[in-house]
């Protein structure tokens, strides 16, 4: 639905009463007797021309904000500012502190902006509804050449409308729309859990058990459903008990691997579906005094650096944060990032690196 057709017939002057008493005009008040959204108020009155806004909509909201008595609270200047962040790349993160994977994908960003001599300027939302907007407001209205919009845990996303609405190109990180509106880019996670069960396969196992994330996380249904996979393509059924629910926390590898080993059939393998999940599994594995891998075999999942410093070293999975990173200043690279650029969603591979946690079943 367009702004026009969405808003009510407003007679001239109808509603000022309703701010009357208020020290200053927001561009709130403006948004709502225009009958349009606060981003489209503040790209129309800070003439920002990246943005697509119909004639109509546009001369609506000049036409409230001269009614109201509008006095700009922003900064002076800042769309005279626009040609001098041609060469500025916006990374909007909703966590970036919690966890390693979007410092790792920053990098990948500033690896290639570097070669480029480009300027990487970072925010964290914390997905807050009122922050988010304003931040990517203020991108958009600084001139950057393109913003990166990234999410901490993959997951489909609304973008917001300031996204929806700009002509600033636009890459999504590890989140994606339903109708890809963007380029959008996220790890290959239903191939890795495959990939991941398939290597405890092949060193001969025929009882595999794993130890999930969270279930309302799109990585934890993905990497499990890539677990039945391999199994269906080695011809072993599925066995419910063998699946341990967990949070992605090493107290959580501890429990389930207890889970697991008190079955009266336990596991010859067992595949964490993270790295620290397989910290506290090797802990409980080796409580109870079994050998990893003589007796048990494990495979994790992100290659954290804790991998290589296990004993023994823990085999695992490449989460591709950097190379995601990497492809989506690519894209913007070579022009793309408008709504017909999108195209397919790219999953990337996460790669098995070999160490030292696997091997044969005992006889």
């Amino acid at each position: 639905m367009s702004e026009d057709s969405k808003t009510p017939t407003r007679k001239k002057g109808s509603g000022l009463g309703k701010i009357s008493g208020k020290q200053r005009v927001t561009m709130q008040d403006i948004a709502r007797l225009a009958g349009c959204s606060q981003s489209t108020v503040s790209f129309v009155l800070n003439a920002n021309t990246s943005v697509k806004i119909s004639e109509p909509t546009r001369r609506r909201v000049l036409e409230v904000a001269r009614e109201l008595g509008y006095r700009p609270a922003s900064l002076p200047g800042l769309n005279r500012n626009r040609a001098r962040n041609e060469g500025t790349i916006a990374f909007v993160i909703d966590k970036i502190s919690t966890s390693p994977e979007g410092i790792v994908a920053l990098d990948g960003v500033r690896q290639i902006a570097r070669n480029l001599g480009a300027i990487v300027v970072v925010a964290e939302t914390d997905g807050d509804p009122m922050l988010e907007p304003r931040t990517l407001e203020m991108f958009i209205e600084m001139g950057v050449q393109a913003i990166i919009y990234a999410c901490i845990f993959t997951r489909e996303v609304t973008l917001p409308n300031a996204l929806v609405e700009t002509t600033t190109p636009v890459v999504l990180l590890n989140c994606y729309t339903a109708d890809g509106e963007r380029p959008a880019v996220v790890p290959g996670e239903i191939a890795g859990g495959h990939r991941a069960t398939a290597a405890l396969l092949a060193a001969g196992h025929r009882r595999v058990g794993t130890i999930t994330g969270e279930n309302f996380m799109e990585a934890t249904r993905d990497r499990l459903q890539g677990y039945r996979n391999a199994l269906a393509t080695a011809d072993i059924p599925f066995a419910p008990e063998l699946v341990a629910e967990g949070d992605w926390s090493a107290s959580a590898g501890y429990r389930g691997t207890q889970q697991l080993m008190s079955l009266e059939q336990p596991p010859t393998a067992i595949f964490c579906q993270n790295d620290r999940m397989a910290v506290g599994c090797f802990e409980a594995l080796k409580e109870m005094g079994k050998r990893i891998p003589e007796e048990i075999s494990v495979v994790g999942y992100d290659d954290e650096e804790i991998a290589r410093h296990l004993s023994p070293p823990l085999t695992s999975l490449i989460l591709p944060s950097r190379a995601m990173g990497r492809w989506a200043m690519e894209r913007i690279m070579r022009g793309d990032g408008q709504p017909e650029d999108a195209g397919a969603l790219v999953k990337l591979e996460c790669e098995l690196v070999e160490r030292d946690s696997i091997a044969p079943p005992p006889d």
